[in-house]
């Protein structure tokens, strides 16, 4: 089940102006004042650059890729699964932390409402800033916002963000009156001296505040929710972002004017940070002014707060699809297409967080370092994009990569906690990953990149196929089936050896002259990339072993020749000693060919010897046609019932790790294996076979057996070393 397309450009912006604007210039324009005096403006100018050069690139990639899941999904198009599953892991918990942050300034504001309306009663109100009470309000928040996003998939939270966009409109305009009243050279003295502590002073400011402009991203991060997402998307992120610089820069211009003291606004900001914007709304707006700035606090940090809840749940719900977290945060809620679950871990891991933490300054700083360096990741997708699609390379990508970099380091250098908390996160990821998700997420990326035409190419992957070629009768049937086996934009090398022993040489090379061009027109008529090679050599399976390596071809597909011949057994086993490429070996009859196969009996040891080369054969199957698959378990017939329920549980496990879309698994007790298989194969149009571990053979009894004891269409598989997934 897919999420639908419910957002328009207005819902979409929603989303985005809902996590920008307000929250992050409440609580930091103070920590800005108070460390780059009224450079202030400048630090939030130079980040607003930054920041339009990153939605520039998240433009691109999301013309490109309109998917949900935002920086992970552009990732997983162009890195490793490995990488991508990192740049998710980060990316959710930024947002997660974003959360905190916006669910604990919400208390924050409450409080402070709730005591300046008790003092205007004469009511002793301290212990409304007690700890617990913010705590329980910040959980209150984040739990009545996750409930609305389970029950509805929703997008941003329109009336709260209307709601503040207003009040701060308000607050410029009155601003802005009051500075028509105010001769200019009062307020100008105000702005004097200008940078205090001067460049350092900007850029430390640029490092503290730069989460202030995240949220344009979270619009990326729901992709695969936004109606006609080419247009929309790039369009959205860009209204969100210019609506918030027209918001910011203004209203620090007059914080730092007409709303601070004879003192300038560095001192004034020393003093009260937290509560700077609502003093100065206060100074030349009145006691409406404060509780503008009030109401404006409560609106932005409850959008903010809905509107990272709601991107953070969005990429969960993408990497669960991946497997590179667990299966169930991809479910979606039948009626409302929610992604319930993964809204309910991602609310649960907000409350943590609030609950261990209670203040978030540490975490605050981390999340613009995981932010900036996600937004580093998305430049840098860009000009991988760029470069493998052989266009112009993208300078702005470029210079925005530097800024983000750059700016991360010093986040790092000057608030080494925030270094900490990443890399403890980090490790955290890395644990559970490596302990339990890596085996379903490198399975299901190999499904992937089999299925995607464009996958490879987009990771700058062309694998190789070696394809021997001796018989004319069967060499179209075995190269057609290796140009299904190999990755989508991959390459066949069909090789011919001639053995330098052989009598009427000239007969023989003129023999595989018309075989290899025979074969080379129906490959490139087929629309494959197909090469041809000659080889003259004493021993045909040593050279096909020295080509393979030479040449470091992904995959060897040969034809099994009769097994009755002799010495078969010991040349296809020396073709395996030292290959570091994957050994398929096909016997089929004549008449067979790879486009008539529906049917595929998949017999499993219970082991996962073979998943790698197996996920990816299964999956190029499915490519063009549905395929129905039986996963056959045999077990002896002594074998308990608690025996079978669990070895049946094991197989759908790898059934669902392995397969792309349905199957069947059938256990039966029997002793004989071979006759087993053979019974259940009937019907067939094809059986899959792999090499146990540790065989030093891919023609083992089992597989020779079933060979000769039938004309089934037969594939023997064999992993190269380090690709036995899963283990």
């Amino acid at each position: 089940m897919e999420a639908k397309r419910h957002l328009g450009l207005f819902q979409a912006t929603v989303v985005g102006v809902g996590a920008i604007v307000g929250g992050g210039i409440l609580a930091l324009a103070g920590v800005a004042f108070s460390t780059a005096g009224p450079a202030a403006m400048v630090a939030f100018s130079v980040n607003g650059v930054i920041a339009l050069l990153t939605a520039a690139s998240f433009s691109e990639l999301a013309r490109r890729f309109p998917e949900s899941g935002g920086t992970y999904t552009y990732a997983k198009k162009l890195l490793p699964i490995e990488i991508a599953y990192v740049v998710g892991w980060i990316v959710w918990f930024a947002s997660i932390v974003a959360a905190v942050l916006y669910a604990l300034g919400f208390a924050a504001f409450a409080s402070e409402g709730l005591r300046r309306a008790a003092g205007l009663w004469n009511r002793d109100a301290s212990w409304l800033s007690d700890a617990p009470l913010l705590l329980a309000l910040a959980c209150l928040a984040t739990l009545g916002y996750a409930l609305a996003l389970v029950r509805r998939a929703g997008g941003g939270d329109t009336v709260a963000t209307l709601g503040k966009v207003l009040v701060f409109c308000v607050l410029i305009v009155g601003g802005a009156v009051a500075c028509a009243r105010t001769p200019s050279d009062e307020w100008a003295a105000r702005l004097v001296p200008f940078s205090p502590e001067g460049p350092f002073g900007i850029v430390q400011a640029m490092g503290f505040t730069f989460i202030a402009l995240q949220g344009f991203d979270l619009i990326a991060a729901v992709g695969g929710e936004v109606r006609d997402p080419e247009r929309n998307l790039p369009r959205a992120m860009f209204l969100s972002l210019v609506i918030a610089l027209l918001i910011y820069l203004p209203l620090l211009f007059i914080i730092a004017t007409v709303g601070s003291d004879e003192r300038g606004v560095a001192s004034a900001a020393q003093d009260n940070s937290e509560g700077l914007v609502a003093v100065a709304a206060e100074r030349f707006l009145g006691s409406p002014g404060y509780w503008l700035v009030i109401g404006a606090g409560l609106l932005s940090m409850l959008s903010a707060l809905q509107a990272n809840l709601f991107g953070a749940s969005r990429v969960a719900f993408a990497m669960a699809r991946d497997r590179n977290l667990p299966r169930q945060l991809g479910r979606l809620r039948a009626g409302s297409g929610s992604p319930a679950i993964a809204v309910v871990v991602t609310a649960g891991m907000v409350l943590v967080v609030i609950l261990a933490v209670g203040e978030v300054s540490a975490a605050g700083a981390a999340s613009s370092l995981i932010f900036l360096l996600s937004f580093a990741t998305v430049h840098w997708a860009v000009v991988l994009l760029r470069r493998r699609s052989s266009q112009p390379f993208p300078w702005t990508a470029a210079v925005g990569l530097v800024c983000c970099v750059g700016l991360a380091l010093f986040q790092a250098f000057v608030v080494p906690a925030a270094g900490i908390v990443v890399t403890a996160w980090l490790a955290l990821g890395l644990i559970i990953y490596l302990t339990s998700l890596a085996p379903g997420a490198r399975l299901a990326d190999v499904s992937a990149v089999a299925t995607d035409p464009e996958l490879a190419s987009l990771r700058g992957q062309s694998p190789l196929t070696l394809v021997p070629i001796a018989n004319p009768a069967s060499a179209h049937r075995l190269s057609a089936f290796a140009r299904r086996l190999q990755t989508p934009g991959g390459r066949t090398l069909l090789l011919s050896v001639i053995p330098t022993a052989s009598r009427d040489e000239q007969d023989r090379v003129s023999d595989a002259g018309r075989i290899l061009e025979a074969t080379l027109a129906q490959g490139i008529a087929a629309g494959g990339h197909v090469e041809t090679l000659f080889s003259v050599a004493p021993e045909p399976w040593t050279e096909i072993r020295r080509v393979a390596q030479q040449h470091q071809c992904e995959t060897v597909v040969v034809g099994l020749p009769k097994l009755t011949a002799a010495g078969v057994e010991d040349r296809l086993d020396s073709l395996l000693v030292g290959l570091r490429s994957h050994a398929v070996v096909l016997r089929a009859p004549d008449d067979w060919h790879v486009r008539s196969v529906e049917r595929v009996l998949v017999p499993i040891g219970g082991r996962r010897d073979q998943s790698y080369l197996r996920t990816r054969l299964l999956a190029s199957l499915r490519r063009e046609r549905d395929v129905r698959l039986r996963y056959l378990l045999v077990l002896p017939r002594k074998a308990g019932e608690e025996e079978q329920a669990e070895a049946e549980a094991e197989v759908a496990r790898l059934g669902r790790d392995e397969s792309s879309g349905p199957f069947e698994v059938v256990v039966v007790r029997r002793n004989n294996v071979a006759g087993a298989i053979l019974e259940e194969a009937t019907g067939c149009d094809l059986v899959v076979l792999g090499s146990p571990r540790g065989s030093g053979s891919i023609l083992t009894g089992l597989s020779r057996h079933v060979a000769q004891q039938s004309d089934l269409p037969l594939v023997l598989i064999r992993s190269r070393r380090g690709a036995l997934v899963g283990g």
